[in-house]
């Protein structure tokens, strides 16, 4: 038993970690909680003994990679592992932190657990700063709804053939009067608002530029090469590179698909097939973006604008497959229009074969870029 592995599974929280070891071929032990400080994971990394006989292990969460990162300094190969595809059993009613690293040491020696993927610290920077553009959206879209909702109670209707939102929308709101102190400055506010949150979208969009021209080489020739396609232009094309990191790491795009959970759930058994909507797994983010883009090819397929000012000077090969999934998606909404499907449907159905074009030209970039470590 000298030279056999122990699998670690660490319970991490903000403030604390819980331990247990599972030995090979033998019992599942636990190590205690322990403080979530880089001292603290030394000592212990110290008593488990020789680093190339360690397995490590523990959940993604909000905790983030800090100690992965620490403990692939120190030498120990450890994974993190998909929260939702952790094992669990059916009549388990009792959870605690040391039981949670008692099951994840027992299933990582089992081989029945799934590791997410881990971007380095230069990735993770460039998604954060992504990510934060996205929230800044969602806040202009409740600001917004509220404003909306406020104009709304007092009777504002807007002007036929005005759309919102626009500057002309925004021109007439300024011009509205109210008696009552208290609406005029309830309306300053939202308006204030509003103005803040554009500002920011704004001032985030031109750092994520900024970004990108300082990012490696590779990940500049992916996100450039994903915006050959209709609908993908460079935050679409940003999102998904982030979030997915190598798109050649999935072996073909249906591994890709299920992972960004646009494939149809199952539930068959015997001669039944049972199909229902797709499984919403995985990551959320690229979900959001492909089905936002999935829109563009309800319109026969074109080229010109900004897509052509995208693909000006870029490989014809790429050029190829965009017009090739012009005419391929704009075909498939037509064909499940016809055949009687809304058009939510028809868009995610859509966007599932997007993603698999994406998956073609970003291997395509990616086998043609020097190998590099892991």
């Amino acid at each position: 038993m000298k030279n056999s592995l122990r699998f670690v599974g660490l319970d991490v929280h903000a403030e604390t970690v819980a331990v247990a070891v599972a030995e090979q071929g033998g019992e599942v032990r636990d190590l205690g909680i322990i403080a979530n400080r880089p001292e603290a994971v030394r000592k212990l990394a110290a008593k488990l003994g020789p680093v190339e006989q360690i397995r490590a292990c523990y959940e993604a969460g909000p905790t983030g990679y800090g100690v992965y990162w620490q403990l692939v300094k120190l030498g120990i190969a450890c994974e993190v592992i998909a929260p939702t595809l952790i094992p669990t059993r059916p009549g388990e009613r009792i959870k605690t932190d040391r039981r949670d690293a008692a099951k994840l040491a027992r299933c990582h020696r089992a081989g029945e657990l799934t590791s997410v993927w881990v971007p380095d610290k230069d990735h993770e920077a460039l998604r954060d700063l992504v990510r934060q553009r996205e929230a800044a959206i969602k806040d202009r879209h409740r600001a917004r709804q509220r404003l909306g909702k406020f104009l709304l109670r007092h009777g504002c209707n807007k002007p036929e053939k005005m759309t919102r939102w626009t500057q002309k929308y925004m021109a007439w709101i300024k011009t509205l009067g109210f008696e009552q102190f208290g609406l005029i400055a309830t309306l300053e506010d939202h308006m204030q608002e509003i103005d803040h949150v554009d500002r920011r979208v704004e001032r985030l969009e031109q750092k994520i530029d900024e970004a990108i021209a300082l990012a490696p080489t590779e990940t500049q020739e992916v996100i450039a090469a994903l915006q050959a396609l209709r609908g993908v232009a460079k935050l679409t094309a940003a999102t998904v590179v982030t979030e997915l990191g190598r798109l050649s790491r999935f072996e073909s795009p249906n591994q890709l698909m299920a992972y960004c959970g646009l494939v149809p759930s199952e539930h068959s058994s015997g001669s039944k097939i049972r199909r229902g909507a797709i499984t919403k797994t995985g990551n959320a983010h690229v979900r959001r973006v492909i089905v936002e883009s999935s829109w563009c090819y309800q319109h026969r397929p074109w080229l010109g604008g900004y897509l052509a000012k995208r693909q000006k000077g870029m490989d014809p090969a790429l050029i190829e497959i965009g017009w090739k999934a012009q005419h391929r998606l704009y075909k498939r909404y037509q064909h499940l229009t016809l055949r009687g499907k809304n058009k939510p449907q028809t868009v995610v159905a859509v966007g599932r074969e997007l993603l698999g074009f994406m998956w073609s030209i970003a291997t395509k970039v990616e086998m043609q870029q020097p190998a590099r470590a892991a």
